[in-house]
């Protein structure tokens, strides 16, 4: 893992990233030298490095927004297929567009196809030899726990190959004094130092799950092996890192206090309300017709009469108080005895256009006047409701701590976490809003909003 703006990046995807990027800048100059290969280049075409970059970013942006570069990356090949094939139309379409907008970075028919034939092709290929032997099992980081009892037992959750994609468990070390809980055949029992078994099995790195540190805690032993180059890390540390989140079942005080992060001050917050306006200001201008078309059919359908908008108190910033907006997606006076309930799987008071607007998150657009007024960030955890920010809080350890920042239209636990509709959903994005709120970045913040598109096109966790 590196941690590029206290946001952690697989080594291995950044490696992908980077050959991928690479592929993408050459695949013009190759494309207009095999359509020019008996002429010569025409001169009017350059220089080519402008276009090149072009191609590379709208390239990159696509298939970013197809969710091909998430480190959790869970599709099979059919899925694969689909994302890349639905990429290169979005790629082929910006790159229409653009040629439109701005005829001099066009580079002609016969090169721009060559160009994107190659690109096709090699982005094919490269994730075949990557999937096969980058992300193979022998070059995967091993990982030894020490603990095998109650703390260990959250290691159960990364079951799938894909939460392992840059480590491997070696196994569960028994710790003197605490109850086992993994299966057997992974536990270990030491017969010699930790040191030498580490050193024996090729370990990388240890990971420390004891459950009570001041009874057992192998202060020598990890020591030693620290010293001889072996990371060691705590579980906490190591589910931020690998999985996006912050584990609320071992989170305690001290290690808020003294982990990094957690920084919203001074030029970061000009920085971050630049890219608010930027950001919406730019959604507002492609998405203007649809919010017409979204009023136009609200209006139809609650025949000609009824409220378009629908405005509701949230908690923002520091637990003020202040009124989303949002298109009417439900039936009016959808709370009737005026107890707030969560939005249900199939709920029968969402409307037909509001089934549609909930999908394809259209309702959520009216959002952009809260960010443009200053009430929401852009990118933040998700705006709740008083009365039920008040239930979680008492409910939830750190509930609160989300409040820390303002709350976006979209968000960290939005695009890794599917609608959440229960105390256990809300515990769970808490998780992702922790580990938001404390490595905040823009390139976090790019990074959302890119897989944002993702979310919206394959209506991820719409109700």
């Amino acid at each position: 893992m590196l941690r590029l703006f206290r946001h952690y990046v697989p080594t291995s995807f950044l490696l992908l990233v980077l050959i991928e990027l690479a592929m993408f800048w050459s695949s013009i100059f190759i494309g207009v030298q095999l359509r020019f290969l008996d002429a010569g280049i025409d001169e009017k075409l350059l220089p080519l490095w402008p276009k090149a970059m072009l191609f590379t970013s709208v390239m990159f942006i696509s298939l970013t927004a197809m969710g091909l570069y998430k480190n959790l990356y869970r599709e099979g090949l059919e899925g694969t297929v689909l994302r890349l094939g639905l990429g290169m139309l979005m790629a082929l379409a910006g790159m229409s567009l653009l040629f439109y907008l701005f005829p001099y970075l066009f580079v002609g028919r016969g090169a721009f196809a060559w160009a994107f034939v190659i690109a096709v092709t090699g982005i094919i290929l490269v994730r075949i030899v990557f999937f096969k032997y980058i992300g193979s099992e022998t070059l995967k980081r091993q990982v030894l726990v020490l603990g095998a009892g109650k703390r260990a037992e959250q290691f159960k959750q990364l079951r799938r190959k894909s939460d392992q994609m840059g480590f491997k468990i070696a196994g569960f070390v028994h710790v003197h004094g605490e109850h086992d809980i993994m299966p057997e055949d992974s536990v270990i029992h030491l017969d010699i130092p930790l040191i030498d078994y580490a050193q024996q099995n090729l370990i990388q790195e240890i990971v420390v799950a004891i459950e009570d540190r001041r009874k057992s805690f192998p202060v020598e032993d990890l020591l030693d092996c620290k010293m001889s180059g072996i990371d060691v890390v705590d579980s906490l540390t190591f589910f931020e890192r690998e999985s996006g989140k912050v584990k609320l079942e071992t989170l305690h005080p001290s290690w808020l206090i003294f982990s990094d992060g957690f920084q919203h001050v001074g030029f970061q917050l000009t920085i971050k309300r630049f890219f608010d306006i930027l950001a919406s200001s730019l959604i507002l201008m492609l998405t203007w017709p649809i919010m017409l078309l979204a009023v136009l059919a609200i209006f139809i359908e609650s025949g000609f009469r009824g409220p378009i908008l629908y405005r509701q108190v949230r908690v923002g910033q520091n637990w003020r108080l202040f009124q989303v907006l949002k298109f009417r997606s439900m039936i009016v006076n959808a709370e009737k005895d005026g107890s707030p309930q969560w939005a249900q799987k199939n709920d029968s008071r969402v409307t037909h256009v509001g089934k549609f607007m909930r999908r394809s998150r259209i309702d959520e657009l009216p959002q952009i006047f809260n960010v443009l007024r200053g009430d929401m960030s852009f990118i933040g955890p998700r705006p709740e409701r008083p009365e039920f920010v008040e239930q979680l809080a008492e409910k939830i350890p750190y509930y609160a701590e989300r409040h820390r920042v303002k709350p976006g239209i979209t968000g960290w636990a939005q695009v890794r976490y599917s609608y959440g509709a229960s105390d256990e959903d809300a515990r769970e994005k808490l998780q992702f809003d922790l580990y938001y709120v404390k490595n905040y970045s823009l390139f976090l913040d790019c990074l959302i909003l890119f897989q944002t598109a993702e979310v919206v096109i394959f209506g991820q966790g719409a109700r």
